[in-house]
């Protein structure tokens, strides 16, 4: 068993779902990069999977509650106008979700989003799990995401896998989901990887 999950971890660390930690936010600076559109309160299950074989390799959670915020647990996605304390990354607006989903994007990668109407009590669950569990471990993406989950009373299973997690969160009701590779990916954000603070993807 301790040899599989070394394998494993090994495997995600390549893939993407282990990373180092940079310094963390100021208070001032995550208050001034809160956003939120006002809408409805969604949340959003995001797994990276390997083009070759469906391998899940990394996973995130975005949360639109009283701001929108997303727990990216041992990611490797920068962005000089998104403030991070913990892995819980701020001001999350459409073009910045844009930019995170097409660093993500690539021939060997694609993203699957599954997103869930809640109310807005889970959504603030969410965000303050998200807090409270501070900087994820190398290889624990899964984990940590389904822990989060389930402290806020999401009904999915917990798991060191992205495509269980993602298999378990597609079962509730009212779950939808859009598959996004290569052929449909959104582009118009005006970043270039690899310039501005903005990191090139691991293995571009």
């Amino acid at each position: 068993m301790i040899r599989l999950y070394l394998v494993f971890a090994a495997c995600l660390a390549l893939l993407g779902c282990a990373a180092g930690n940079p310094p963390p936010a100021t208070s001032a600076e995550v208050a001034r990069a809160a956003w939120t559109d006002g809408s409805p309160p969604e949340i959003t299950l995001i797994t990276v999977l390997k083009a070759e074989n469906d391998g899940g390799a990394h996973t995130a959670l975005l949360v639109n509650g009283s701001q929108r915020v997303l727990w990216d647990p041992a990611g490797s996605f920068r962005h000089p106008n998104v403030p991070e304390v913990g892995d819980v990354l701020y001001g999350i607006t459409p073009l910045i979700d844009r930019v995170y989903t097409d660093y993500h994007v690539r021939p060997d990668f694609y993203i699957v989003r599954q997103s869930l109407p809640v109310s807005a009590e889970t959504a603030e669950r969410l965000i303050t799990a998200m807090k409270g569990q501070g900087n994820a471990g190398q290889a624990t993406c899964a984990l940590t995401t389904s822990g989060i989950m389930r402290a806020a009373g999401i009904e999915v299973g917990r798991t060191w896998f992205p495509n269980a997690l993602m298999d378990d969160f597609g079962q509730l009701p009212g779950v939808t989901t859009q598959r996004i590779d290569t052929s449909n990916v959104n582009t118009n954000h005006n970043v270039i990887f690899g310039k501005g603070g903005v990191p090139l993807p691991r293995g571009a």
